[in-house]
């Protein structure tokens, strides 16, 4: 395993989920722009992900020219980024990232268009690492397709993940700073992301089964648990699976009963309950971007049939 490039591959996930993420959940929740540090977040995930991005083109040079990182020379890189998709897509990535940390600045005196902006930069930043994945090695119309598919799974999940973690935030707020209108923000944030959520996990849901008949198809479903890669994939599986039980627990239970110790003025409890929810809810998430990292390094299971 190419742990190095892993490694990166994760961090670019977690930190562009982020960027996009919590930017999105943002503008679509109510309430959420004046309890979370949106402009702090969106200028430290957008210059992160500028440095890694940096360093990751570096880590993919050096396999390119078989040489340490610290001796890519600049031919590598401007073939990379001059005569080949991925460079197009790191560029873009670039220019994405600077467009959410500019927006962020902008925050303060207009929200709205800020917010949306900062989006429309994240979630493209988010989109090209699909030219870093098995979306990229097909051609003509199936390669659109499959390029299609993984950049809406990316988005989707970037969605998902961007919004558990700015419910985080909130809840995790220290009980003598959480007054009555922080809690019911809380509330509205957690009412919100139960209704934008069911869009996500169908977007993911539908982009996950294209890409699965592109690389397994029917004819590899049995092979799957005898090779690396279909472990991976089982394992990934599970772990949204679980995400799904969370996130159904957090809509049906846990949200309603927050509502209602709010109105009795005894939350402690509830917010507990949450707070453990939606921490494992996020750990399987996190889980699961370093499954997809590692999986994009290796060769899939091939559709047959």
């Amino acid at each position: 395993m190419d742990t190095l490039g892993v490694a990166i591959r994760f961090a670019l996930y977690l930190d562009l989920a982020a960027a996009f993420g919590v930017s999105f959940f943002a503008l679509c929740a109510a309430g959420v722009r004046e309890a979370l540090p949106l402009r702090a977040i969106l200028i430290a995930t957008g210059i992160i992900g500028v440095g890694l991005s940096i360093f990751g083109l570096a880590v993919i040079a050096a396999a390119m020219a078989g040489v340490p990182v610290g001796q890519v020379d600049a031919g590598t890189l401007s073939t990379i980024l001059t005569g080949m998709p991925l460079g197009k897509a790191w560029a873009a990535r670039i220019a994405g990232l600077a467009l959410l940390v500019l927006s962020a600045f902008r925050i303060g005196k207009r929200p709205g268009a800020a917010l949306a902006a900062a989006s429309i930069g994240g979630g493209a930043a988010l989109g090209t690492l699909a030219w870093a994945g098995h979306g990229a090695m097909d051609e003509g119309a199936i390669g659109w397709l499959h390029l299609g598919a993984d950049i809406a799974h990316l988005v989707a999940a970037g969605a998902w993940i961007g919004a558990l973690l700015s419910l985080l935030l909130l809840v995790a707020r220290p009980a003598a700073r959480a007054d009555a209108g922080h809690l019911r923000t809380t509330h509205r944030a957690l009412d919100g992301f139960a209704r934008i959520g069911t869009v996500m996990v169908a977007v993911i849901v539908a982009s996950g089964m294209v890409n699965a008949w592109l690389l397994v198809g029917p004819a590899g479903v049995a092979s799957l648990p005898g090779t690396l890669y279909g472990q991976l994939l089982l394992c990934k599986l599970a772990l949204f699976a679980a995400m799904l039980g969370f996130a159904a627990a957090n809509r049906y239970r846990l949200t309603p009963a927050l509502l209602a110790r709010i109105e009795a003025e005894d939350h402690d409890g509830a917010l507990a309950a949450l707070r453990i929810s939606l921490a494992l809810e996020t750990a399987c998430a996190a889980i699961v971007l370093a499954l997809v990292a590692w999986l994009g390094t290796l060769e899939p299971i091939l559709a047959t049939g």
